[in-house]
């Protein structure tokens, strides 16, 4: 029989912190999923530490051949899935142990919902907590899909949080064809928009993930960047989706979303002095913390 749960998660490069992120995956309370681990051709020994984790049957591990970039780890290790639902965890990030039981409760209770998400903290390079909890844009419950997509835009962020915050319908993330990767910085929030067109969202307001962030992926240009991809994604949105969002609502998202490159570069100078770019900087990730 299938799982309830698939937990998917990419890695590249993670060898110091990747131990860790499996173990918080194991530790759930929720017992009927199975994780698929896919190694993106590291060069740190992240392949040879997972190793470990082989005599656990929940436990998969595949090699996802060099190019293509993490949108085809992404893709690669969620091909797998066989579970219901999915979650792709980041190769340093981490979930509660209560995260995958309440998430399930949540979209079983709402079956017009295709994405759950949580809030989540912030941790440094070395695992500290750097944020409180964070997230949601203030959406609470069940939302209307088209409305949840709409507040993401004209707040300019990624209310839905990273991969490791949200939880899925496998059925509604292959029906719209997977991860959208048309603007790589910001693949996770646009694959969470497409699914909402469509289908409801559930904000879980408590924290069930921690994201890691270090110095060293939130430089000058990585920020401006982002932010550019963030405005040309919702601009796609816009025209793919007629109706869902008004001129004034892309006016103000993109807005948002260019000041939001100043509140990443003044982070990459926090950053900087606190961690000197430790151990999580070599990750193969994409999306946003804000």
């Amino acid at each position: 029989m299938s799982p309830r749960v698939s937990v998917v998660v990419p890695t590249y490069n993670n060898a110091e912190v990747v131990e860790e992120t499996v173990r918080s995956i194991l530790a759930s309370t929720l017992t009927d999923f199975e994780l698929v681990v896919a190694d993106h051709s590291s060069t740190d020994g992240t392949w040879e530490r997972l190793q470990q984790f082989t005599a656990d049957p929940r436990v998969r591990l595949l090699v996802t051949p060099p190019g293509g970039g993490a949108p085809a780890n992404w893709a690669r290790v969620t091909a797998e899935a066989r579970g219901d639902y999915v979650k792709l965890v980041c190769g340093d990030d981490l979930i509660a142990p209560t995260c995958l039981e309440k998430q399930v409760a949540a979209l079983d209770e709402h079956p017009t919902a295709v994405l759950c998400s949580s809030r989540r903290v912030l941790i440094d390079a070395h695992g500290e907590r750097i944020t409180g909890a964070r997230g949601l844009g203030g959406l609470r419950g069940l939302v209307p899909g088209r409305v949840a997509a709409r507040r993401a835009v004209v707040v300019g962020s990624n209310i839905f949080g990273e991969p490791a915050s949200a939880l899925v319908r496998r059925s509604a993330l292959v029906e719209i064809g997977g991860w959208t990767g048309s603007e790589p910085f910001v693949i996770d929030q646009q694959t969470f928009c497409n699914l909402l067109v469509d289908g409801d969202f559930v904000a879980l307001d408590e924290a069930l993930a921690s994201f890691r962030i270090s110095a060293s992926q939130w430089s000058v240009s990585l920020a401006t960047l982002q932010s550019r991809q963030v405005v040309d994604f919702h601009h796609r949105l816009a025209a793919d989706n007629p109706g869902l969002l008004s001129r004034a609502d892309l006016v103000r998202g993109d807005t948002m979303a260019r000041g939001m490159a100043y509140v990443r570069r003044a982070a990459y100078v926090w950053l900087a002095h606190r961690s000197h770019a430790g151990p999580g900087a070599g990750r193969q990730r994409l999306g946003s913390a804000a």
